[in-house]
This record gives C-alpha cells, structure tokens and sequence, in this order.
C-alpha cells in the first residue's frame, strides 16, 4: 500500500517552562492554549493545528531520542503584512532577528520576519500578502 501525507496535524516542542513558553505563544502569536489527557498536558492551538508542550524533564512522553530547548525553526503563516507582524512583534518586546525578507514557502513566495521564543527556537512568522 502506498499513502501520501495531507498535512500536519501538531508539533511537540520540549521546553525548559511550560508556563513561560505558553504565555509567549498566546501573547506573541495569538495562539489558544488548553489542557488535555493524562497529567494536564498543555497544547496551543492555532488555525487546524497545535503545538503540544513537553517540559524538558517530563516522564512517559514518547519523543525525540535528543528532544532538547531551542533546537527547532519553526514557520507559522499569518494572515497580515510582514510589516504588521514586525510592529506587533515590537510592541510585545520581541527583537527581530531577521526581516522582513524574500522567502519561499509551500505555496510560493512569502515575505518572512524571524525571532526567538523563550528556548531560543527560530521562529518565523511569514505571509503570503507580502
């Protein structure tokens, strides 16, 4: 049998404060945050999918064999120019990194600004409006 994959349905980030990373991706990106399964796990939603949150030192999480802080880049699509991305990243305290700038995303040409969370991911915040 052979399959092809839709698309993604959630990312888990290791992280060092699930508290602080949360409360940075609901400020800065808006996302929703909520407790689910076993433990009272955290998830952010946003649009059809979510980041599920693992503290770095969380037991009976199946994972990563070298799930650590900081080693990811992630890209997220908003729906506003990069400019307002770059004017709401300045207003929440966030330093920009890089941008905006010429990127090319899975659906064609996008205008890319890119910061740091709490664990020091590369995160990108791209559109396709420019």
């Amino acid at each position: 049998m052979r399959f092809t994959v839709d698309r993604m349905d959630h990312a888990v980030l290791t992280v060092r404060d699930v508290d602080i990373s949360a409360s940075w991706y609901q400020r800065v990106l808006g996302m929703e945050r909520e407790e689910y399964g076993r433990n009272n796990r955290t998830a952010l939603r946003f649009g059809g999918q979510k980041l599920n949150l693992r503290p770095q030192d969380a037991s009976g999480w199946d994972t990563a064999v070298h799930a650590l802080p900081g080693g990811n880049d992630l890209c997220f699509v908003t729906a506003v120019t990069s400019d307002d991305v770059v004017e709401h990243l300045k207003k929440c305290g966030v330093t920009l990194v890089e941008g905006p700038v010429a990127r090319l995303g899975a659906l064609g040409p996008i205008t890319s600004v890119y910061c740091h969370d709490p664990d020091q991911n590369l995160i990108e915040i791209a559109s396709y409006q420019g």
